[in-house]
């Protein structure tokens, strides 16, 4: 098992749910069912590497507390069941995007040709610039 994946079954593990009335779809049925989910997770629980840590609190946002607990709200469905494991793929989702390391940026190199160019541009700019100065009748 990977450290995602065991990552991801110890929130399953840790996250608590609670059912709230939803807006959107559903009609009337919106007004009698609570068929929103809002998941809680303790991130803390998750015994996180520093480095996926830090990746994770970017990837949360907003949707992460002060206290280290990762809410997530789903409401797109019509039913609980399917608002809830919404809720559950979103959280694994954002578990496994911390774990994946960035690529790393190669250094772009330029030849003596292009460095001429860009140092010729910068000499014109200058003249121009130099030119915009007051006017003096010496």
């Amino acid at each position: 098992m990977s450290e995602a994946e065991d990552a991801i079954a110890r929130a399953h593990a840790h996250c608590s749910e609670s059912f709230i009335a939803a807006s959107g779809p559903g009609g009337q049925n919106v007004n009698k069912v609570a068929s929103a989910v809002q998941l809680r997770l303790n991130v803390y629980a998750l015994r996180l590497s520093p480095a996926v840590f830090a990746r994770f609190k970017d990837l949360a946002g907003s949707r992460m507390t002060a206290s280290g607990e990762l809410i997530l709200t789903a409401r797109q469905y019509r039913t609980q069941e399917a608002n809830r494991a919404d809720a559950r793929e979103r959280m694994a989702e954002l578990i496994a995007k911390a774990h994946d390391l960035p690529e790393k940026r190669a250094k772009s190199r330029l030849n003596r040709v292009g460095k001429t160019q860009r140092l010729k541009g910068k000499k014109i700019r200058s003249d121009v610039k130099a030119g915009r100065g007051k006017v003096r009748h010496d």
